[in-house]
Parts: structure tokens; C-alpha cells; sequence
């Protein structure tokens, strides 16, 4: 062998073409061009070249909105009973199955304490990834017990609601948590603590119809679409042409369904800016937040009367 020849790994040829590796890039829905994936991800899913907002997991919003390596989970492992044995095409625990092997979660919420700019909050966020962000039983008791664990401790709430609404695999018992966690923000709202909603790409059903829409501030993502039932369904029943932009995050907020639209990489400061001016910092003891020992799997059963 010469001194000079170059050893080189070949890539794969299939077909008589070289292959580029799965994941290297992403298409942007925005623009159509193709993004280095590496890039989106470190710019938290924004597009480099036309702004657009893609889909974001909720370990990234909570990344994004709590200061590093201040964040608590808690209630990790809640799962649901399948209270009432659902089986469509699949049986509803092999899609939680499923959903729970794609994304490392045991339902669609995740939720916890931590630090904003250094002030304690109560925050959750919605994981769509998980069976669209379906709210079932167990996301409604999160939901509630972050909401809850705020007026213990004292605390604002932040919640990103990203979901396709209600999971129809739970019947009732997954509407039952619209008034669920609207009476738990009532009573947050009694002891004089903000909630800040925070609309992503979808919220739409159920979630739009309770707890996504009750902020004290309502802030929604860039045409994040934001609905009871989509527009496509709308087009249907009322057989109308639907305005340019409809029931997206700008056409809203011209209409006065949210208080503002605002831009990822600015939502923390914004919402460290709102937090001083509605809730100025006291000394806040959050030692208790650090205990995550309610972590028993939610009952269904008995105890609550779901089954």
C-alpha cells in the first residue's frame, strides 16, 4: 500500500445514490427550506430563516421558561386505570402503551416547581407528542395538583397548553376535568395568585374550553392555531369560506381572546416583566417543593369513583 492512499469509510449507496443519515435535517413548514436539524434544536424549534414556531416537547418548555437545574417533578408516575376499558381499532392501554414508550413519559403533562429568573413558580406543560396532548384523568389531577401546589406554596402558576383537547378513550371522565381544573383556578384566584396561560400549537377542545383560557395573562405562540373545534370542521357545518388566518394566535388577539403574541426566545422575560408587575417578590419558602413524594399512581377506582 502507498504512503499516500487515503483509507476512506464509503457512505452507503442504495439505488446508486448516497445516503444522507436519518434526522441530519429538518423541512421547515414555514418556508419549505431545509434546516440543519442541530440548529433548529438549539434555537428551541425556531426556524433560523422565516421565524416559524415548530412543535416544541414539554421537557424543552420547561427548559426554556425554568432556570437550569432549579426544576422538581413531580407526580411522575400518575397513570391511568382505563377506567372504562376502552377499545376502538386498538385497546386504549396499548396506545398509552405506546405513547409511553415514544416519549418517556407516563401521560401527556409534565409538571413540577421551579425558578423563574430566580422566583419560585408552579409550572406544567403539555407534551402533544403524547396522544395529541389529550387531557385524560391523570393530565386533569396534574394539572390540578400544580395549580393547587401554587396557592400552598404561595406561588404563581404557568401552564403551556398544547393539546388536541379532550381524550375520547376516557368519555366523560376526561370532560369532567374542564371543571376540574376550572375550580381549582378559582380558588387559586381567591387567594390572589396569578395564573399565566400560555397558548401553543394546537389548544384547542377541551383545553380551550377550561383552564387555557382562564389566565389572569393569556399568551399564545406566533399562528399557533387556537380553537374549540377546527376550522375545517367549521367549514363544514356552516358551508362558509373562513377569513385569511382564522382562529390562529394574531387573528385572537385582534379579536381580544388573548392578551398578547409573543415570540419564543422572548416568553421568559416577558413573563419574569408580568410577574413583577402582578406579584412583586416576598420571601417565599418552597423547601417543601423538593419533596416530589406524591408520586402513588392516580386511583381510578374506587377511591374517586372513575371506574
Amino acid at each position: 500500500m502507498s504512503w499516500f492512499t487515503k483509507v476512506k469509510t464509503p457512505l452507503e449507496i442504495i439505488g446508486g445514490k448516497k445516503q444522507v443519515p436519518a434526522g441530519i435535517w429538518t423541512k421547515c413548514d414555514g418556508c419549505k427550506e431545509t434546516v440543519y436539524s442541530n440548529d433548529l434544536e438549539r434555537a428551541f424549534n425556531i426556524c433560523p430563516n422565516c421565524g416559524f414556531h415548530h412543535r416544541l416537547s414539554s421537557a424543552k418548555r420547561i427548559e426554556l421558561l425554568i432556570d437550569e437545574g432549579t426544576f422538581v417533578e413531580f407526580d411522575a408516575d400518575l397513570v391511568t386505570k382505563d377506567p372504562l376499558k376502552f377499545k376502538d381499532s386498538k385497546k386504549y392501554k396499548d396506545r398509552v402503551a405506546a405513547a409511553q414508550k415514544k416519549t418517556g413519559m407516563k401521560d401527556s403533562v409534565l409538571s413540577g416547581t421551579g425558578l423563574l429568573f430566580g422566583r419560585p413558580v408552579s409550572i406544567a406543560a403539555q407534551e402533544f407528542g403524547f396522544m395529541g396532548g389529550s387531557m385524560g384523568t391523570v393530565a386533569g389531577e396534574k394539572l390540578v395538583r400544580t395549580i393547587e401546589r401554587g396557592g400552598e406554596n404561595k406561588t404563581p402558576v404557568i401552564i403551556v397548553s398544547c393539546s388536541g383537547g379532550a381524550r375520547m378513550q376516557e368519555g366523560i371522565l376526561s370532560l369532567m376535568q374542564m371543571a376540574k381544573t376550572a375550580s381549582a383556578l378559582g380558588e387559586l384566584a381567591e387567594k390572589k395568585l396569578p395564573f399565566i396561560s400560555i397558548l401553543t400549537d394546537p389548544t384547542s377542545g377541551g383545553v380551550t374550553a377550561s383552564y387555557a383560557m382562564l389566565g389572569d395573562i393569556i399568551i399564545a405562540e406566533p399562528d399557533a392555531l387556537i380553537c374549540f373545534a377546527g376550522p375545517r370542521v367549521i367549514e363544514q357545518t356552516i358551508k362558509e369560506t373562513l377569513p385569511p388566518g382564522f382562529q390562529r394566535s394574531e387573528f385572537l388577539l385582534e379579536h381580544g381572546f388573548l392578551d398578547m403574541v409573543i415570540r419564543r426566545e422572548q416568553l421568559k422575560e416577558t413573563i419574569s416583566s408580568i410577574l413583577d408587575y402582578m406579584a412583586p417578590m416576598d420571601s417565599v419558602d418552597i423547601a417543601k417543593t423538593s419533596d416530589a413524594g406524591n408520586d402513588a399512581p392516580l386511583n381510578t377506582g374506587e377511591e374517586n369513583n372513575l371506574e
